[in-house]
């Protein structure tokens, strides 16, 4: 597959392919990094408050990383984050979800749920065709691991006491169907062409295919149940249309939740009259 290495160079396809990965990349990290700053100072110990604050940073840092690549095609920061209509966002509708007030679990298994997926959608960007997406997946993958890491560890931890584990299959029935929306398309004819141009070398189906094999039987060795079947025989798994949430984040119909959250993560920047970002360190390489 020939490198898409100069911006200036594609075209309208490739271009629309190319600005399409970048948001939901870019979208669902800038959005779970907002969610994750709601639990600074209310989680459960100083050790996970800290744990989750440098998630949150490390996510935002990730959004950043792919908002960057988009100024290739002509985009600034302030147009992709600050002065956008949220309606024209495309995370999954699984990021945007207000927590349960108090309930860590509902923070924990979100975020296992978030980077089991996260760790497989990195994996098939490894080699993309365009240089900029394959340099920035190795420092994400790196930091990301740590995340999978630190959501595992406590899921198995409230899973082993009656309580926790009653609180894990609540926040499980009411998050698993909206982490399937992570592999819902954005449009069809177009994640065909992500992956026949090599921009990623995985359809979404077969990502989500991969992702439900892992996490699964993982959930269920721990004597949770899922709240919808998506095992079709011993070795396969699949999404179908009945498993999905009405409101699926990457076509653009989202919770009744995203209006205030969108409103509080760009009100700082309105209230201030900002025309621009402010920037305080330098570009990624």
């Amino acid at each position: 597959m020939a490198a898409l290495e100069n911006p200036a160079d594609l075209d309208e396809r490739e271009r629309e392919a190319l600005e399409t990965l970048l948001k939901r990349l870019a979208d669902d990290e800038f959005v779970l990094a907002e969610r994750y700053t709601e639990w600074q100072v209310r989680a459960p110990s100083l050790e996970s408050d800290l744990a989750l604050a440098n998630n949150a940073q490390d996510e935002l840092g990730h959004a950043r990383l792919w908002y960057d690549v988009l100024e290739d095609l002509g985009f600034e920061e302030q147009e992709l984050v600050y002065e956008r209509d949220p309606a024209d966002f495309r995370h999954a509708t699984l990021v945007e979800l207000p927590f349960e007030e108090g309930d860590w679990a509902d923070a924990v298994l979100r975020s296992y749920l978030y980077d089991a997926a996260e760790e497989l959608r990195l994996e098939a960007l490894e080699d993309s065709s365009y240089p900029k997406i394959a340099d920035r997946v190795g420092k994400i993958q790196s930091e990301e691991a740590y995340h999978l890491e630190h959501a595992q560890n406590w899921v198995e931890r409230l899973a082993d006491g009656e309580e926790g584990h009653q609180r894990l299959q609540d926040a499980l029935d009411r998050l698993f169907p909206h982490a399937l929306t992570l592999f819902e398309p954005v449009d069809p004819d177009v994640e065909t062409d992500i992956v026949d141009l090599g921009l990623r070398d995985a359809t979404l189906e077969e990502l989500g295919e991969e992702w439900l094999s892992i996490v699964v039987p993982y959930l269920e060795s721990l004597e949770l149940e899922l709240p919808v079947s998506s095992q079709v025989d011993d070795d396969t798994f699949e999404i179908t249309e009945e498993m999905l949430p009405e409101k699926r984040g990457r076509d653009g119909s989202h919770t009744d939740a995203w209006a205030d959250l969108h409103d509080e993560l760009t009100h700082t920047y309105r209230d201030l009259g900002r025309s621009e970002t402010t920037k305080i360190m330098e570009k990624p390489e």
